[in-house]
């Protein structure tokens, strides 16, 4: 990108003006996105109108449509809900409430309509949209506009954000809010799993979802759940049968308690409705278990949003002031949505029309074709979770072989729940699997044991490491590891760790010349709350870090409103990884994150305190800066937080936090829980085929680059990277990837704090077509 270009983001909004409106069913990060559009609006030179009440302000107009300023948004990002509220709208589903919502947007000059709401809300806006000459015509007609005001206002633009807690909108991997309601899930099935256990109970839970199973689904992925029913795919005749004998297996498996769970709108092959009340019903009459329902209703839409909706909603409203802006009447009205982790815009109606499409399908009982219309991402959790819950493991161990599963690095949330999928699907498979305790020095010490299903039941919820972890790599006792891979007859290893996980694998392939034993295939699972492993854009735990820093960012923020005048320094861990300073500098509404890939210096510093001084004057009276451990030598924590009291002297107080061991602690997030569900499972049917391919004369040799691999996910699919190739990718003294895509996000976290620089749109999304995105890539 040129410098010009760089320049006109900056003059691109000149002369423009934009109304942000949230409309339908409020969702969490609706804010964050609200924020972003506004404050970008801001930074391009646009005006930004707030509307509230949704398309009942729009309609209304008056008060309703009132301009915003940078410091109106401020506090707003770790709020749940909306804060400029959103309606049911029933006049602007008339064309006459068209009129009047028209008549107010020209008026005050505003061509550029941003509505972030669920598909109903933004089929409205396509509507209007195609109205617009029209109506434009009516009003000059019957006097209301001047021939003038209409030239000016020729064409509307219009962009969506997809705000909706059910994730049912096709086209977008992740809607705002679904990952926020799956927290509030998730906190209540834990909750919940507790009792169940004092009691030997069974739970049903109702979460919401008329017409998409996604909440359920991952929910039930997530903690294991005995059974779940979601529209899209329901059970098969004899379902009551198989649900009662699923239920006292489990119980004779040795669990004390079932969970089942029921999406809103779950159904039955012939469309008639499974309600949480008719499962009860007939788990009590057919086996006499003590059984309870939970609904939980609007819980689901409550409470803070999670750091990534947080994200999400920023990236999207940045996002979506860029397509406002370059905008023509020719481009389609479009959405900006996440695809993997890359921002994609997409034509509005196309994604509107899928979605009509799978609950045409549903209705029509095509359920396999609305399986598919739902996406490869539905469609992975749904295989996934079949597959751990719907499958008695075999007896027989004919043909099997014999898999070890182990820890490597410092704890992070998740790793257990990677460990309990592999360990249950390769049982399923038929095969042996050992768990080794304390990493690769329980490997050498021979302190494995072999693990049965029940090993590992309920470890999905766990934080910590389980199994027990440690960073001593593999080189200096090969002899010992290689005694008991002969010992235990190991015929391939699942690593599940951070960046020793990942040099240790590299160790063991230099040690495969030496030692023949060496050569079995492995898999290293990127497992560590720096998501520093080459290969992988996002590792197990980071996501629960973040949230726990962003938790404690929101408490700081709040002592720090009350006192005023307050700025705090926050150092956060990642070794010289600066993913979780950054992507928690954008979730908290940081003034500035130190960070080592960015090199900063005394000018630097003294900036960020001039901007804070500045900032004192306003309304918005703190400031909150994060340092990532590692970021310098020399600039330090205590340096910097003595730096910004000196200059800050009678202008604002500085307090410093560290945050320490929390950020490795804490039961994993919804995220982690099915993203190392997923990598689990992903592993081990790849280790299956690895071994069959590397059976010779009785034995196991496997001496190829594509025997010892990184699993990671990559931009939108998960791919196998064998480590020899990772090599050149990696900064070994700073133990980083070389190139880290989540450094193109650093200037969006500089324009919302309000720094005059540069946006760097080069993270561009283009239009891109739903039906072409349907079968190119698996997402997660």
């Amino acid at each position: 990108m040129t410098h010009e270009e760089h320049h006109a983001a900056k003059t691109l909004g000149i002369g423009k003006a934009i109304a942000v409106l949230t409309s339908g069913g409020d969702a969490q990060g609706m804010n964050a996105a609200v924020r972003a559009v506004v404050r970008v609006g801001i930074f391009t030179g646009a005006r930004v109108f707030f509307v509230h009440e949704g398309y009942q302000g729009l309609v209304d107009g008056g008060d309703n449509i009132r301009e915003a300023t940078w410091e109106s948004v401020s506090m707003m990002l770790q709020l749940g809900g909306t804060v400029i509220g959103s309606a049911r709208c029933k006049d602007f589903r008339e064309r006459e409430g068209r009129l009047r919502a028209a008549h107010n947007l020209v008026k005050r000059g505003i061509t550029n309509l941003c509505v972030i709401g669920g598909d109903g809300s933004l089929t409205g806006a396509d509507t209007f949209r195609s109205e617009w000459s029209d109506l434009l015509n009516d009003l000059q007609k019957a006097g209301k506009i001047t021939a003038e005001e209409a030239k000016k206002s020729s064409f509307l633009n219009i962009v969506g954000l997809v705000g909706s807690i059910d994730n049912d909108f096709c086209g977008t991997d992740m809607t705002i809010g679904t990952d926020s309601a799956l927290h509030r899930i998730i906190e209540i099935v834990d909750a919940i799993t507790t009792t169940a256990q004092s009691h030997q109970r069974t739970f049903v839970l109702e979460v919401m979802g008329r017409h998409c199973g996604y909440l359920a689904l991952v929910t039930s992925l997530s903690c294991g759940a005995d059974w779940v029913f979601i529209p899209e795919c329901p059970p098969d005749d004899d379902w009551e049968e198989h649900l009662c004998r699923r239920l006292s297996e489990t119980r004779t498996r040795g669990s004390r308690l079932n969970i089942i769970i029921v999406a809103e709108g779950a159904i039955d092959k012939n469309g008639k409705p499974i309600t949480s009340e008719d499962i009860k019903n007939l788990v009590v009459t057919r086996l006499g278990y003590d059984t309870r329902v939970t609904v939980l209703g609007h819980v689901q839409r409550g409470g803070t949003p999670s750091a990534f909706d947080r994200i999400l909603g920023s990236r999207m409203g940045v996002e979506a002031v860029m397509a406002l802006l370059e905008g023509t009447p020719d481009t389609p009205a479009c959405v900006v949505s996440l695809s993997g982790n890359q921002a994609v815009r997409l034509p509005l109606m196309e994604c509107v029309q899928v979605t009509k499409d799978v609950t045409k399908a549903m209705d029509d009982k095509r359920f396999d074709e609305a399986m598919k219309l739902r996406g490869r991402s539905f469609m992975n959790n749904w295989e996934v979770y079949k597959l751990l819950a719907h499958v008695r493991p075999p007896v027989s161990k004919s043909g099997s072989f014999t898999v070890a599963v182990m820890n490597v690095g410092a704890p992070a949330a998740g790793m257990n729940a990677a460990v309990r999928s592999t360990v249950r699907i390769g049982l399923i498979q038929g095969n042996r699997v050992l768990v080794v305790h304390d990493g690769f020095e329980g490997l050498a010490k021979g302190q494995i044991e072999e693990a049965g299903w029940s090993y590992v039941g309920g470890w999905t919820g766990q934080g910590g490491s389980k199994l027990g972890t440690k960073r001593t790599l593999p080189k200096k006792s090969f002899e010992q590891i290689s005694a008991n891979i002969t010992k235990f007859n190991i015929q391939g290893l699942v690593i599940i760790g951070g960046f020793e996980a990942y040099t240790g694998g590299l160790e063991l392939m230099e040690g495969r010349k030496q030692f023949d034993e060496l050569c079995i295939p492995f898999v290293v699972i990127p497992a560590t709350v720096s998501n520093n492993v080459p290969g992988s854009d996002f590792s197990v735990g980071a996501d629960t870090a973040l949230n726990t820093i962003c938790t404690t960012c929101d408490r700081i923020k709040q002592s720090a409103a009350g006192t005023k005048r307050r700025v705090f320094i926050i150092e956060t861990m990642g070794g010289y990884c600066g993913y979780l300073a950054t992507m928690a500098g954008l979730a908290a509404g940081a003034d500035a994150a130190y960070i080592f890939e960015e090199p900063f210096t005394i000018r630097d510093l003294q900036a960020n305190v001039e901007h804070l001084v500045q900032k004192m004057k306003t309304t918005v009276k703190r400031g909150l800066v994060l340092r990532n451990e590692k970021c310098n030598d020399n600039y330090t924590t205590d340096f910097i937080f003595n730096l910004y009291s000196e200059e800050g002297k009678g202008i604002f107080d500085s307090r410093k936090n560290v945050l320490g061991h929390m950020q490795q602690g804490g039961s994993p997030t919804p995220f982690d829980r099915n993203f190392a569900t997923k990598m689990g499972a992903k592993a081990m049917n790849w280790m299956s085929g690895k071994i069959k391919e590397s059976y010779r004369n009785g034995r196991i040799f496997a001496n190829t680059p594509d025997s010892g691999c990184v699993l990671g996910m990559r931009k939108r699919a998960l791919v196998f990277q064998p480590v020899t190739e990772l090599k050149e990718q990696t900064d070994f003294e700073h133990r980083i990837p070389k190139e880290q895509w989540w450094l193109k996000l650093r200037p969006i976290l500089k324009i919302l704090a309000k720094y005059e620089i540069d946006l760097d749109t080069s993270e561009h999304a283009h239009l891109e077509h739903i039906s072409r995105k349907r079968s190119g890539e698996a997402t997660v």
